[in-house]
């Protein structure tokens, strides 16, 4: 009985052997998964929206196209150039207000020591006064420039979403695989697909 089960197991063995030995092993196909990066559906509006929501609120837009990061950013150049215009048209007013003191004959301005000896002469008060009155309006341009921007920014961004980068132009190495003699070739693959 010790010999009709050895030579039963060993039956059983090699035919298990035998079915899983009926794959084919010169079959090697890679499989090399590429995943497509998603990208909104078209919509040609889009790139206008997101510009509208940016010109109505700063960074509106930014956050229609989903970059939040860039809100800070906006907000900050702007808090900038409106902090440096509030700057100098304070310092001008102050020059201002102590000219047309000195016109009207006082000499009690900020600009006078106690003696009413004028410490900046008039002059001095009149290029101060134009220093001041053009680091305002370059302040008030710089704003607007980056007021521009930030719309700029949410247009383009819009725009650059609706790209689509598909498999369409590649350029990727490639592996290829000889069936008949068992070999790999390697090279570098150029597709354009239209």
């Amino acid at each position: 009985m010790k010999i009709k089960d050895l030579i039963a197991s060993l039956l059983l063995l090699f035919f298990a052997l035998q079915l899983s030995a009926q794959e084919d092993s010169l079959l090697v196909a890679p499989q090399i998964v590429v995943e497509e990066p998603t990208y909104k559906p078209y919509d040609p509006l889009s790139p206008a929206r997101a510009a509208f929501y940016s010109a109505v609120l700063p960074g509106l837009g930014q956050a229609y196209n989903g970059k939040y990061w860039k809100i800070p950013i906006v907000y900050t150049a702007l808090g900038v150039g409106i902090y440096f215009y509030h700057n100098n048209d304070e310092q001008y007013d102050r020059y201002r207000t102590a000219y047309k003191s000195r016109i009207a004959g006082r000499t009690d301005d900020e600009f006078s020591n106690e003696n009413g000896q004028p410490l900046i002469s008039t002059n001095g008060l009149i290029e101060a006064q134009r220093f001041y009155q053009r680091n305002k309006e370059i302040s008030v341009l710089v704003t607007v420039g980056l007021y521009a921007l930030n719309i700029i920014d949410a247009n383009v961004d819009a725009h650059l979403q609706q790209f689509n980068v598909s498999e369409d132009l590649s350029l990727r190495p490639s592996l290829d695989y000889d069936q008949f003699t068992g070999t790999a070739g390697y090279g570098l693959s150029l597709n354009f697909n239209f």
